[in-house]
């Protein structure tokens, strides 16, 4: 059996993804960085792994988790990050884009790194708006129709971009470009801390960017951590 410090992030998040707060705490990666070891993790940050292992090891003495996203078959995981993380996004881009606007028309003289976060977010809105337009068009009915042939012993034709590798390879990138950017935002914002003078629609801004951020780590980790390893594997059974 693996070490703690020799399996990689996102196998232990995807098993336990109450352990995602304590990587984060350390500033670890799970979600676009979950293919890396601990132990790699740790180094890249310099981070004390016995530190890290000794939390997860407690963590672990305190019970499950409320929730083994693990144990989710492929096309139920499609269902909820839909309905909980994509419809998220949707509500949540026009409403702090409005936030973003107003404040850096405010406040952008005197704060002006609220102009570069206005362009950023905009930017970011832009790419995850296609990006899970892709997603529920292209890559979400082919993990439909793959649990519905294994399900149901039906021949499926193969799809044109051939294997779901492409588009998850696709996704993957994607993720780490909308991963990046909340991490430019993240900088600019003083990790999402506001200045003493900030007003009542400056303080709900950056309340508003930390909860995107927290709810996009989430998203990513099921999808490249659990869903798209679980969609593979479903496709080669099949093949």
């Amino acid at each position: 059996m693996n070490t703690i410090e020799q399996r990689t992030i996102g196998e232990i998040v995807a098993n336990d993804y109450r352990t995602a707060q304590v990587f984060k705490k350390y500033g670890l990666d799970f979600c676009c960085g979950g293919g890396r070891t601990v132990a790699e993790a740790c180094e890249k940050k310099g981070v004390d792994v016995e530190s890290i292992t000794n939390e997860l090891l407690m963590l672990g003495e305190r019970g499950g988790p409320a929730d083994n996203y693990k144990d989710w078959s492929p096309d139920f995981l499609v269902d909820y990050i839909v309905n909980n993380h994509h419809n998220y996004v949707r509500n949540k881009l026009p409403e702090i884009r409005a936030y973003a606007q107003k404040v850096a028309k405010v406040h952008g003289r005197s704060h002006p790194e609220n102009v570069e976060i206005l362009k950023r977010f905009e930017a970011l809105a832009d790419e995850l708006t296609e990006h899970l337009e892709k997603e529920e068009q292209i890559l979400f009915p082919y993990v439909k129709l793959l649990v519905d042939a294994e399900k149901n012993g039906i021949e499926r034709k193969a799809p044109h971009f051939k294997t779901a590798a492409n588009p998850i390879s696709m996704m993957e990138s994607e993720h780490e470009e909308a991963g990046s950017g909340m991490e430019e935002i993240q900088a600019l914002s003083n990790n999402f801390t506001p200045p003493k003078d900030a007003c009542a629609t400056y303080r709900v801004l950056y309340a508003n960017l930390k909860e995107f951020q927290e709810d996009l780590h989430k998203h990513v980790h099921l999808e490249n951590n659990i869903l798209f390893p679980k969609t593979l594997e479903l496709e080669k059974r099949l093949n």
